[in-house]
């Protein structure tokens, strides 16, 4: 199996001047980043949807598996991107421990989740836009929050066909302008937009607390109705693979990796700390949330903190709320982008995709061409493709992507156990071991249409690999010249 060894990482590490990109983030920023995505519009909507459908109250219980989950891989994250400081996350490390093949599938993964995810939450972001700019007696057409494949009623009766959704294409070009010049102006941006959300969350917890109804948390794990995942212990289950999805956050630090200060110090306070202080925030909110209206009213809901919000006499926080999903959606677009650019900067640094993705600006020192690529595609792909299309963003491609970095310290710590590490994971190998099994379990209780989405786009992926990536390998060239 074709592998880079430890040297070779380093080195890249190590290159600096043109044609690499500019170290500028700290600890505070790396932590910025990660709680800019992690508290995402998903939040607040992802909890009632846990809450009503799988977990009922003990969606609290549901964070704190999926939080477990994620510590587990965030602390062998963490030793990882201590030990080789590369812009790539999993996909780099995957191609140090189990190969280029594993790594390709990794990086693929990772594509689908920032690409695809940034296109969903742009369309969404669209949708709540125009709820905000309706409060204020502001419309705009409908055909053009739309995309042509979908149709509306108008008040008339009349029925009309979408032409693009221009709102949907404006926001991910916006944001591909502020992370074009550069990732420290994108780290100041995206830490204004966390003190914001992170101020909404808690004034949410702090106004509700007073108002919750402790009926509502009886009983606390309602009773299973007979389907794995509908309540009981398996619905925990369940809720904590539907809100492990809005912990997607804490891995795309690692992406940033080369363009971290000191980043064996950084990384790992980056990493965990994200993850640390979102556990804490998604508790207390959800039990708030189930606090303040019973669990059964977040049915179909898709903004169950304003029913929540409806219990107190606090109705003009429910604006706040809205223009908080707005915020959040920014920053999960944001750092989506910039984690995509990335991992394609590492994979065409392989010559794994084209080399167009790995050309940096000698003024910016960001991966220019390919943020604009990228941004131009997924606009296009948010403008022009319904979001019943483009599906609901799942967490199956970064567990996956998880249990590969707890399978890699596993081999690592077997045949590099001296090598220099600026953090370690403790007690290996029962934490990786515990990563591995938590992530799987997490898997497995996802649904079967999740798995499908996963299968048709590795396939394509190896499709790709194969015609294109494994003849331009720079690494199989190297090794065939020796």
């Amino acid at each position: 199996m074709l592998k880079k060894s430890l040297e070779l990482l380093r080195a890249e590490a190590a290159e600096t001047g043109a044609g690499t990109l500019k170290r500028s983030l700290g600890g505070f920023s790396l932590i910025a980043i990660g709680i800019g995505v992690i508290i995402g519009a998903g939040l607040f909507s992802l909890t009632g949807i846990a809450a009503a459908n799988n977990a009922g109250p003990a969606v609290t219980l549901s964070f704190l598996v999926a939080a477990v989950g994620c510590a587990f891989s965030a602390l062998c994250y963490a030793e990882f991107a201590s030990m080789v400081p590369v812009a790539g996350s999993a996909y780099t490390y995957s191609y140090a421990t189990m190969g280029e093949l594993f790594a390709w599938i990794i990086g693929w993964d990772l594509i689908l989740e920032y690409s695809v995810g940034a296109a969903t939450v742009a369309i969404s972001w669209s949708q709540y836009l125009v709820r905000v700019l309706g409060k204020f007696n502001l419309h705009i057409p409908a055909q053009l929050v739309m995309s042509p494949f979908e149709q509306a009623t108008l008040a008339d009766g009349s029925v009309i066909s979408g032409l693009v959704n221009v709102p949907a294409m404006l926001i991910v070009l916006a944001i591909t302008a502020i992370i074009v010049r550069g990732t420290q102006g994108s780290a100041w941006f995206n830490a204004l937009v966390v003190s914001l959300k992170v101020a909404v969350v808690l004034v949410f917890i702090a106004l509700g607390w007073q108002y919750i109804d402790p009926a509502n948390y009886q009983p606390y794990i309602p009773q299973n109705t007979g389907t794995f995942g509908e309540f009981g212990w398996s619905g925990i289950l369940r809720g904590a693979g539907v809100v492990f999805f809005v912990f997607i956050g804490f891995d795309i630090v690692a992406t940033m990796a080369q363009e971290t200060k000191n980043p064996q110090r950084n990384m790992p306070i980056g990493i965990i700390g994200s993850l640390l202080v979102c556990t804490v925030l998604f508790v207390l909110f959800g039990h708030v949330m189930t606090g303040l209206a019973n669990y059964t009213e977040f049915k179909d809901s898709a903004a169950p903190v304003a029913i929540a919000i409806e219990k107190t006499p606090y109705a003009w926080l429910s604006s706040a709320i809205i223009v908080a999903i707005l915020i959040g959606y920014t920053s999960v677009i944001l750092v989506d982008l910039m984690g995509q650019s990335r991992v394609f900067f590492s994979m065409s640094k392989d010559g794994l995709l084209p080399p167009v993705f790995a050309k940096v600006h000698p003024t910016f020192r960001t991966p220019l061409q390919s943020n604009l690529l990228l941004g131009v595609f997924i606009s296009l792909f948010a403008g022009f493709v319904p979001i019943s299309v483009v599906g609901e963003m799942t967490s199956i491609g970064t567990l996956l992507a998880f249990v590969m970095v707890c399978l890699g310290v596993l081999i690592m710590r077997k045949k590099e156990p001296n090598a220099p590490r600026g953090f370690r994971t403790p007690w290996v190998p029962l934490v990786p071991i515990l990563g591995i099994l938590t992530c799987l379990l997490m898997m497995v209780s996802l649904p079967l249409d999740t798995w499908i989405r996963l299968f048709v786009w590795l396939a394509i992926g190896l499709a790709i690999y194969y015609g294109y990536g494994k003849k331009h390998s720079k690494l199989r060239q190297q090794q065939a010249a020796e």
